[in-house]
């Protein structure tokens, strides 16, 4: 294929995107931030086989670190996301810096409602706003048809979901599932942060969040069956939970009917893992 474009500025993106749809072509979107793995590969398939042309953003969002030092230690290794993309046949990666994006001066933000005051973002104060704020000026300057999520930041998803309904934007909000490594841990630009020791004790999540999951759906209590999850993570060396609930998929309250989605966000060691599982009904 031919050579893929590296966008850096908003007007470029915006030029190139209405080029492509003034020529009849439909235009996906894949916001990322970068050290890409299999699970954003997965996302970059689904925009493909979804339209013609594919834009991976890839900008680490200051707004969206509560800490200083999360910030600093977030892998950057371009040149391998942008190598990464091409070999994916995406059509153009949008590569801005933190000036660009926030120029002097910038002064607005997109602040989410009560959906973004749970789970992360009680943990995360800022978080949201920065993901919402940052999010709605992709969504904006793309102009593409789609835009495609990762299921693993559920809450993340569900928030979009909301301001892109009551702002009016015109993309379709697609839904990628989670990628797994083979033995059940969510793929995370994280997980190369964990010792081998911290690795296996990683695994404990996907097992108690399926745990959970099917013993909810089987109808056992939902407190119940969250105690016992949380047990099996308990167990596991160096982890420390932040939160551990079965919620409302739409709004992420606490809910004890399903569908549902149970949602949990660990510490192991020094790396905090978020991830979730849908709960259906028998």
């Amino acid at each position: 294929m031919s050579d893929i474009l590296i966008i850096t500025t908003p007007a470029e993106l915006r030029a190139q995107s209405r080029v492509w749809r003034r020529d009849g072509m439909s235009v996906a979107l894949v916001p990322t931030m970068g050290a890409l793995h299999a699970g954003h590969m997965s996302l970059i398939e689904d925009a493909a086989n979804r339209c013609d042309r594919v834009i991976v953003s890839i900008f680490v969002n200051p707004l969206q670190f509560d800490r200083d030092a999360d910030f600093t230690a977030y892998p950057r290794p371009i040149d391998d996301d942008v190598a990464a993309c091409k070999a994916a046949g995406v059509h153009a990666v949008y590569a801005p810096t933190a000036a660009t994006m926030y120029p002097d001066g910038h002064d607005t933000v997109v602040s989410p409602g009560a959906i973004a005051t749970r789970w992360e973002g009680e943990h995360r104060p800022g978080h949201f706003t920065g993901m919402a704020t940052v999010v709605t000026k992709l969504l904006n300057t793309a102009e593409a048809d789609i835009a495609v999520f990762g299921e693993k930041d559920a809450q993340q998803v569900a928030i979009v979901a909301q301001f892109v309904a009551d702002l009016d934007i015109g993309t379709e909000i697609v839904v990628g599932a989670t990628v797994r490594e083979p033995d059940g841990l969510a793929m995370s630009s994280r997980n190369r942060h964990l010792t081998d020791d911290q690795r296996r004790a990683a695994t404990s999540i996907d097992e108690a969040l399926r745990y959970i999951a099917n013993e909810v759906a089987h109808g056992a209590d939902i407190d119940d069956a969250v105690a016992a999850g949380s047990e099996i993570i308990a167990a596991a060396a160096d982890t420390r939970i932040d939160y551990l609930a079965v919620v409302d998929p739409r709004t992420f309250e606490p809910t004890n009917t399903t569908p549902a989605r149970v949602i949990a966000a660990v510490w192991v060691g020094d790396t905090r893992l978020i991830d979730n599982h849908e709960i259906g009904t028998e």
